[in-house]
């Protein structure tokens, strides 16, 4: 026999697994279709150029996908040679930079395109007498952020 008291126990779980749930949704909406205004996109300036998130957020079918657009000052890089497990594509918008791809240096200017595979030790430099700028876009597929470092 099903009592008040069950009754009003039973009410109150489905109340708060309903509100967790909705919580746990809310911290993981998905990104849907948009569109990034570059004079909207603020710059930070770094110590080797500058740099413009558009976005980092999860979407309908990866757990995380990022862009962002970094300028190099002549003969910068932005970090020394690197691997990670997420891979990367790289579209070079103006200047001329040197990528380290499957080890060796590659030269390439505007228009080329640079595709970082996972786990595959990679590096940019600007290689020009200008400034270099360049897209990142970045993704991990589902699983993938669970079991990775902070960075």
């Amino acid at each position: 026999m099903v009592t008040r008291r069950d009754m009003i126990v039973a009410t109150v779980a489905a109340g708060l697994t309903l509100f967790i749930g909705s919580l746990a949704r809310s911290e993981t909406s998905v990104m849907g279709s948009s569109v990034f205004d570059w004079n909207m996109i603020s710059v930070k300036q770094t110590k080797t150029g500058a740099v413009r998130q558009f976005f980092r957020a999860p979407t309908a079918t990866l757990d995380e996908l990022e862009c962002h657009v970094t300028t190099l000052n002549p003969g910068e890089s932005p970090h020394p040679p690197h691997k990670h497990p997420d891979e990367e594509l790289i579209i070079v918008k103006e200047g001329t930079v040197e990528a380290l791809v499957n080890g060796e240096m590659k030269r390439v200017g505007p228009g080329s395109v640079i595709f970082q595979a996972s786990n595959q030790v990679h590096g940019l430099r600007n290689v020009g007498n200008g400034p270099a700028t360049y897209h990142v876009i970045r993704w991990n597929s589902p699983g993938m952020l669970k079991n990775k470092p902070k960075q």
